[in-house]
């Protein structure tokens, strides 16, 4: 069991390319430095730009797991 308490939860399940992305984005924003972010996503490219995202911007992917269709990701705001 994680042991890290979701600041705010995303739920961008059908969005496409770029839309999870860009959500994520704003969602961090509206979180404190050390908090955690929990995104539902459909769109398997996440797989992807999310890792890809959080290393240029220097957050931390601290969790992404598959259930049935859905990818669920929790982000830490480190910046």
């Amino acid at each position: 069991m994680p042991n890290y308490t979701v600041a705010r939860e995303l739920d961008a399940s059908g969005m496409r390319c770029p839309m999870p992305v860009l959500e994520m984005k704003k969602a961090i924003t509206q979180i404190k430095v050390g908090e955690v972010v929990k995104v539902i996503a459909t769109d398997v490219g996440t797989k992807k730009d999310f890792p890809a995202w959080a290393e240029r911007t220097g957050n931390e992917i601290l969790e992404m797991k598959e259930e049935s269709n859905r990818i669920i990701w929790f982000i830490k705001r480190l910046k």
